[in-house]
């Protein structure tokens, strides 16, 4: 989250209010979508002068991916609490998880369907606002951010080859996922269990040809 903020915050009464900002910036997005959404609602329902909006946040843009960084970091700890309490035995484990865990954020998590890791969508299955696939990094796309962090929690969790070809592969998977997962959205409101199922699988394949 840090590093969309104008200003870290310090103060434990700081870090309440950034935090209920990007609370209400969630609700909103699901309520009016990013059109819509404003920093003065944000600012009001948070209860903060909307001088201490800007004091953290440089815009609504600045807003939103300060919402997706924390939405990856949250994404990330849930795999990382998943594979320490199921202990996976095969890398096919955690792309069933990743992808579960995914699928349970859009589903519950407040926002996410809207904007889940940068990419603004329109619904949650997209299509997708321009400009915004670098929404977390002006020199990277989101998914090759998403990316770069699963490989080095995979790295750090699990015992998974290293160099080019891997890191190739797992942009790739996360393109792949990212494509077939928007579509079961558009196809049921929950994410339609058949073609989750379906990525899972996609995915599993396509890995194999790169993992042990």
């Amino acid at each position: 989250m840090t590093q969309t903020l104008r200003r870290r915050p310090a103060q434990r009464r700081s870090v309440e209010r950034v935090g209920r900002m990007l609370d209400e910036c969630a609700l909103l997005l699901d309520e009016v979508g990013y059109e819509a959404l404003t920093t003065k609602e944000v600012a009001r329902r948070a209860g903060v002068p909307i001088g201490t909006f800007y004091q953290f946040f440089p815009d609504k843009a600045g807003l939103v991916r300060a919402l997706a960084w924390r939405n990856l970091e949250a994404f990330l700890q849930r795999i990382t609490e998943r594979i320490r309490s199921a202990e996976p035995a095969h890398w096919n484990d955690l792309v069933d998880l990743a992808v579960d865990e995914f699928v349970d954020m859009k589903r519950r998590t407040p926002g996410f369907g809207v904007v889940d890791f940068g990419e603004i969508l329109v619904a949650p299955g997209g299509p997708a606002l321009a400009d915004t696939r670098r929404a977390l990094d002006d020199a990277q796309e989101n998914n090759v951010v998403v990316a770069e962090r699963l490989r080095s929690l995979t790295r750090e969790l699990l015992d998974v080859p290293t160099g080019p070809g891997f890191d190739r592969a797992l942009i790739v998977a996360v393109e792949a996922a990212d494509a077939v997962l928007k579509l079961a959205f558009r196809a049921a409101p929950e994410g339609a269990p058949e073609i989750v199922a379906e990525c899972k699988q996609l995915v599993r394949r396509y890995l194999a040809a790169h993992l042990p």
